[in-house]
């Protein structure tokens, strides 16, 4: 007897982002800009649709605007074919008899309100994804292994430094991969068996079994003191009940065109861990490959005109080395190097512009530097400013400079 599929996709999109500041000062976590053309929620978008899940919904609540309309314009299907659709699901203040009207109050209580849509589907899978990492992943083969297992939840889990797992929930498991613990952010780490340097820190993705899933969250819900988050309440409570939850081992997931094991997952969630990963695309083999044309990355179709660098003569000369340029752009006169640039950046003569991210619509004046920066959109740079050699002036400005060193400029700002 054929074993039941239907899945129906959850992507959690209502973070705050309060880290990713002053980039999320009027968008959600999930609509930042990326990687030149991108928004962050497009890597979360694409895995489900190349692995097959053409049938989700986008939860909302935080400065949902940018994401809303980003997903409106952009992210249609065509035809009249009930199954294949993307939705937004904000945010409903539902009214609880105990506490009245409510936000979603977690990530759990998040899936909670929406499970009617669930029930609308018939899906005999849910898959609750994060729309807030950079990652590559076929849902398709974790989907096969939950099934194998017979599991409950399946949970999809990186190995990571144990000095940064204190950021994630940390799993232990047995010889099976059958989860014995879960410690949502803990102060101090248990370590993967013989590797005392590493951690198996949860990715915060989740494929659960329907009825598993309607029976946790009814429980969750109704208990008092709950945070109704998965990492602090529902998993932690499901081990306790003995329900079968599983660690899917993400390297062991495959990329169609992508050899070698799958070990790119970044949570950009600090401008620091933001700009490492813009960082990581302009390397000559970056491991986090854009251009492959078995696993496409969609998004907006915006019409622009081709990138175009212009003047040759001497340091006057129009170039960029190691970079990502969008549509549009033009590098007039100016030096690019180790950055990516955004739709309609225009980099004017004898500026330079190096290890920088620059969205949509900035302009770098005339004998400019620029080093270590993210410039948000709309943004007209001075003749001869220099932004990223100086933290105090930067600060002076009101610029946000992280121990780093990488210095973000808000959207719009006027100098």
């Amino acid at each position: 007897m054929p074993r039941k599929r239907k899945t129906v996709g959850m992507v959690l999109a209502g973070g705050k982002g309060s880290r990713l500041h002053p980039l999320t000062w009027k968008r959600t976590k999930p609509a930042v800009p990326f990687g030149s053309k991108y928004r962050i929620i497009d890597f979360a978008l694409n895995n489900m649709i190349n692995s097959g899940v053409f049938g989700m919904y986008v939860l909302t609540q935080f400065k949902a605007q940018s994401l809303t309309e980003h997903i409106q314009r952009n992210w249609r299907f065509g035809g009249v074919l009930s199954d294949y659709f993307i939705t937004l699901a904000p945010a409903q203040m539902y009214l609880y008899e105990e506490l009245g009207a409510e936000w979603y109050r977690g990530t759990a209580d998040a899936i909670y309100q929406n499970l009617h849509l669930i029930d609308a589907n018939d899906a005999d899978l849910v898959a609750i994804f994060s729309g807030d990492h950079i990652y590559k992943m076929d849902l398709s083969h974790m989907i096969e292994y939950h099934l194998d297992n017979n599991a409950d939840v399946t949970v999809a889990a990186y190995p990571t430094p144990i000095e940064d797992a204190t950021r994630f929930g940390v799993l232990q498991i047995d010889r099976d991969y059958r989860i014995t613990e879960f410690q949502e952010k803990p102060q101090e780490p248990k370590a993967i068996p013989n590797d005392p340097t590493m951690a198996l820190a949860s990715m915060g993705n989740y494929i659960f079994s329907r009825d598993a899933l309607f029976e946790m969250l009814s429980e969750d819900a109704a208990l008092q003191g709950s945070e109704h988050d998965f990492g602090k309440d529902v998993l932690p409570r499901g081990l306790a009940q003995d329900r079968r939850l599983f660690a899917y081992d993400f390297a062991r997931n495959p990329i169609p065109g992508q050899g070698g094991p799958n070990t790119y997952w970044r949570d950009v969630g600090t401008l620091d861990s933001y700009h490492e990963a813009n960082m990581d695309l302009v390397d000559v083999e970056p491991e986090f490959d854009l251009y492959n044309d078995d696993w496409p990355l969609r998004t907006s179709a915006q019409y622009s005109a081709p990138a175009k660098f212009v003047h040759e003569d001497g340091e006057r000369t129009g170039r960029a080395l190691n970079s990502l340029l969008a549509g549009g752009v033009i590098v007039s006169g100016g030096t690019v190097r180790e950055s990516v640039l955004s739709r309609r950046v225009r980099v004017n003569s004898y500026a330079t512009v190096e290890r920088s991210v620059l969205f949509d619509d900035v302009t770098v004046g005339r004998s400019c530097r620029l080093k270590n920066v993210i410039i948000d959109k709309d943004v007209s740079v001075p003749e001869g400013t220099e932004i990223g050699f100086n933290a105090d002036d930067d600060r002076a400005r009101g610029f946000t400079v992280t121990d780093r060193g990488v210095t973000a400029v808000p959207k719009g700002y006027r100098f």
